[in-house]
């Protein structure tokens, strides 16, 4: 039988605490959290000293010009962000359903998987479900991870490092991810013979920005084989300017494999035929275990575990 004793069921917690929190976290100042929450002053802080009252915590250092969560607050705010995430898409799925819609999900995904995965998947859901509702962010892991975190995607196909919060968190690895140098078709490194590293440490790049995996790697192949890493460098993780700079320049671009070759295919750019000793992380599907998918959210995961085993030829468990 399921136990209804729970804590904020004692302690009558209200969902403008929860509000409260959230706006005291972006504000950093109680005066303009009450404004934003349409509550007068006192009214805030007395929200704010009843539930630090019952969980005997201090939630909030109040400090001479606004307010800073303690690690307590942090943990709360956390929490409430996940829980009116949860909320606000109980509402959109009840409101799906009446329209006759099945229902709704959130999708993230890096790049990668973005363009090589993500199409197909979709495609094989809304040729079995047309009015099922789906959203898709293509972002950085570090990106998809903090909203994945606060209840904004169902799940993500992204990698996991060591700063990573894995609490609660599944995942299932899909790929490596190698990567290419790309330049404009009819470039002149296209038609050197026996294409070296070497050949490109005096070319100008374009790279993505410094504290990413992948340019933490492109400076340390040219470490390891003795070289400068080359200094002419655009720093950018728009892959729209990247190709149009490219186009329109001798510049030679570094991006993931499965990217470069999709542009290539289109005649865009061109691949330089050279290995590059520079390969990203695996990445995988990534789900939470502390909170159930919706049926369209698993319907989605089945339909990307399906096109996984096409396009990455990993058999994933069934979802």
């Amino acid at each position: 039988m399921t136990n209804y004793t729970h804590w904020f069921i004692r302690a009558r917690l209200k969902t403008r605490q929860l509000l409260l929190l959230v706006a005291l976290a972006e504000e950093g100042n109680i005066h303009r959290a009450a404004q934003v929450l349409n509550m007068t002053q006192p009214a805030a802080s007395k929200l704010l000293k009843d539930l630090e009252d019952v969980l005997e915590v201090q939630l909030f250092d109040r400090l001479p010009r606004g307010m800073r969560p303690t690690w307590y607050g942090e943990a709360m705010i956390r929490h409430a962000r996940a829980a009116l995430a949860s909320l606000n898409q109980a509402h959109d799925e009840v409101q799906s359903l009446k329209a006759g819609r099945f229902g709704q999900v959130a999708l993230g995904a890096i790049t990668t998987p973005g363009i090589m995965l993500m199409p197909q998947a979709i495609s094989l859901v809304k040729q079995a479900h047309p009015s099922l509702r789906v959203s898709l962010q293509i972002e950085t892991s570090d990106v998809l991870m903090e909203r994945m975190a606060q209840g904004k995607l169902d799940m993500m196909v992204a990698r996991l490092f060591a700063q990573h919060d894995k609490t609660a968190l599944r995942y299932e690895a899909l790929a490596e991810e190698p990567a290419v140098a790309i330049v404009r078709p009819g470039h002149p490194l296209l038609g050197m013979a026996k294409l070296g590293l070497r050949d490109l440490a005096a070319a100008s790049w374009i790279v993505p920005p410094e504290g990413s995996v992948l340019r933490h790697r492109f400076d340390l192949m040219f470490s390891e084989e003795g070289m400068d890493a080359p200094a002419d460098l655009i720093e950018t993780a728009a892959l729209l300017f990247t190709t149009k700079m490219i186009e329109q320049s001798d510049m030679v671009g570094l991006v993931a494999s499965d990217v470069g070759h999709y542009y290539a295919r289109h005649g865009i750019v061109a691949v330089l035929p050279i290995e590059l000793p520079c390969r990203m992380d695996t990445f995988g599907v990534i789900t939470r275990t502390d909170r159930p998918l919706s049926p369209a959210a698993n319907v989605m995961l089945q339909a990307l575990k399906a096109a996984a085993s096409e396009v990455y030829g990993v058999s994933l468990a069934a979802a």
